[in-house]
């Protein structure tokens, strides 16, 4: 028989075949095949993580991926400024970026934030999140420097070292904490701005949110939460008069929320659909206004929300039932009987969260299995789960991707076996703190959901070891941190897992040498290992980095060997970051 002619696909049938792997990281594999999906592979990349690893090879990376969307800088802790200008001289203005994440910094560096932004004007979206020194004059640069932003998050600042009252900034002013002058020169040249996050900015008072609400017309998204100095009054401006805006997110609204201007603004949001009032004092009389105001209503969170009734809650729910989220965690007075009454309204939900009701048993996880056909999420952290009788009268829910069950401590063997029963086609599961669960509950969990990529069980000190005689062909993240797990549970976990990428061990004592290396060796594509606190691991760096190529991230037991600085160079050019953090 003569030897079939292989058939030969266009570039353009690869692309396709290409987009539907689920994750970049995938595309390292596949790259490696041949020249051509080497080629595919770097067009179709277009998130690039930069960190502590790959800064030496950024260069060649941004030669590399030249379709690049979006860069993230938030695990970068070296010198930030000439990374910027790096990057903005690398020839990216060629490139249609649209996104910068440049949170978790010590501080922002305003030349290096000026040179990306000459060459970078159609930037759409830049997350400052969590800076170590925030002030106005990096509002100022960022307000002139991203003119088209449209997009901003300046969330939480961290404020370490404080601020010197003898510091002048760039103008001859004491410099400090952001301030209404610095939102206010946002509002005026960022005309495009669509979505901003000012949560945790204690000094910005009611003009930031006015300013907001007057001159950015397209705004849709607003977050102030931690917010001390916002009052309800300007909460309600911001409601009434954004006329585009689609999501709201406060907390901590006191007893002054029953003031009428803050009730009534929710009659004039006609495109509000993502409510959010964390921590808040809710009256019915609050509820009442948002169901009269027929309001395109998707996601609600009412966390940590008191002042309401049932009567009033379930007056809501039954107006709007076309919600895909429903953040109900720490509302206290919720029963199984309350959650089987609201049921009926739970048929489009997509998530819920009913951590810490208390009241809440088995019967609630099985009600919302039931009822929400559409449900991806199920958060029931330090609930009343596992206390009572399981019934067998139950009905699986393949839907269910995430679940998370932590620190229920009635939560036993034989619960968690019948409850994952339920959702077979799991792929997160957190069972952190769950102590009465042991070694013999984790093989019965992988062969009830085959799928599982990302399992938690933190600080579950009766799992200790476990029997596994099939293949976890999908687990890619473990995290075991203060648990009991021991050397035989790494070797089954070695064995069994080809492609784990990420394992998480700190407080394991029980851990040796002997455990680690058996995954080392047969986890050819770990990335990340953390045995920070492992007291009985004394394992060889040098080893470890060369043995297994894939590593990028090694977090040493504390107070043990540290390396020289000479060393730490030698394995980042090797692509491996080795420290104790």
């Amino acid at each position: 028989m003569s030897e079939k002619t292989p058939v030969h696909l266009p570039e353009e049938c690869w692309e396709l075949v290409f987009s539907f792997v689920d994750h970049h990281r995938h595309f390292e594999s596949l790259s490696l095949v041949c020249r051509q999906f080497l080629a595919i592979s770097n067009q179709l990349r277009v998130i690039l993580t930069v960190t502590d690893q790959t800064i030496l090879f950024l260069p060649r990376l941004l030669r590399r991926f030249r379709r690049l969307r979006k860069i993230e800088l938030r695990d970068f802790h070296g010198d930030l400024e000439g990374l910027l200008n790096q990057i903005a001289i690398s020839g990216l203005e060629s490139l249609d970026l649209e996104a910068l994440h440049l949170s978790n910094q010590k501080n922002l560096p305003l030349d290096g934030l000026r040179e990306l932004g000459s060459n970078m004007k159609n930037l759409r979206s830049l997350n400052c999140s969590k800076i170590g020194l925030l002030q106005d004059i990096h509002l100022f640069t960022i307000a002139s420097s991203f003119p088209n932003l449209e997009e901003l998050d300046i969330s939480y600042p961290e404020h370490k070292d404080c601020y010197s009252s003898n510091e002048l900034d760039n103008f001859g002013r004491i410099s400090g904490p952001v301030t209404d002058l610095g939102v206010s020169a946002l509002t005026l040249k960022l005309k495009n701005l669509i979505k901003i996050d000012l949560s945790g900015n204690q000094f910005i008072t009611n003009q930031s949110l006015i300013a907001l609400s007057s001159n950015c017309t397209l705004i849709r998204e607003i977050a102030v939460r931690d917010c001390t100095c916002i009052t309800p009054n300007a909460i309600a401006f911001a409601i009434r008069y954004s006329r585009e805006l689609r999501s709201i997110s406060v907390n901590e609204i006191g007893l002054p929320s029953m003031e009428v201007g803050f009730v009534e603004s929710f009659l004039y949001a006609k495109a509000l659909g993502d409510i959010d009032l964390s921590n808040s004092f809710v009256p019915d009389e609050l509820l009442y206004s948002i169901v009269e105001a027929c309001l395109p209503l998707n996601k609600l969170t009412l966390a940590h929300c008191h002042g309401f009734t049932f009567a009033g809650f379930s007056l809501l729910l039954k107006k709007y039932r076309s919600l895909s989220l429903l953040n109900l965690e720490g509302v206290s007075f919720l029963t199984d009987q309350n959650i089987m009454e609201l049921s009926d309204s739970f048929s489009k939900l997509t998530s819920i969260n009913l951590s810490k009701c208390s009241k809440l048993t088995n019967s609630t996880f099985f009600t919302i299995m039931k009822m929400c056909h559409l449900l991806n999420e199920v958060k029931m952290e330090r609930t009343n789960i596992g206390k009572e009788d399981l019934t067998t009268d139950f009905v699986v829910n393949p839907r269910v991707k995430a679940l998370n069950l932590a620190q229920n401590g009635k939560l036993g063997n034989e619960s968690i076996k019948t409850l994952v029963t339920v959702c077979p086609s799991l792929q997160v599961l957190d069972l952190s703190s769950c102590w009465e669960i042991t070694g013999e509950s984790i093989s019965e969990i992988f062969k009830s959901c085959r799928e599982i990529r990302h399992l938690e069980i933190n600080q579950c000190r009766g799992i200790k070891e476990f029997m596994i005689d099939f293949e976890l062909s999908e687990l890619e993240e473990l995290s075991a941190k203060g648990s009991g797990i021991n050397d035989d549970a790494l070797a089954m976990i070695g064995k069994r897992s080809c492609r784990l990428r990420r394992l998480e061990l700190a407080g394991c004592l029980s851990v040796t040498d002997k455990g680690v290396k058996q995954v080392l060796k047969n986890c050819r594509g770990l990335r990340e290992i953390n045995l920070k606190w492992c007291d009985n691991v004394n394992i060889e760096i040098a080893w470890m980095v060369f043995s297994r190529p894939s590593l990028r991230k090694i977090t040493l037991p504390s107070g043990g060997f540290l390396s020289t600085e000479r060393l730490r160079n030698l394995f980042l050019r090797h692509g491996c970051f080795v420290g104790e953090d």
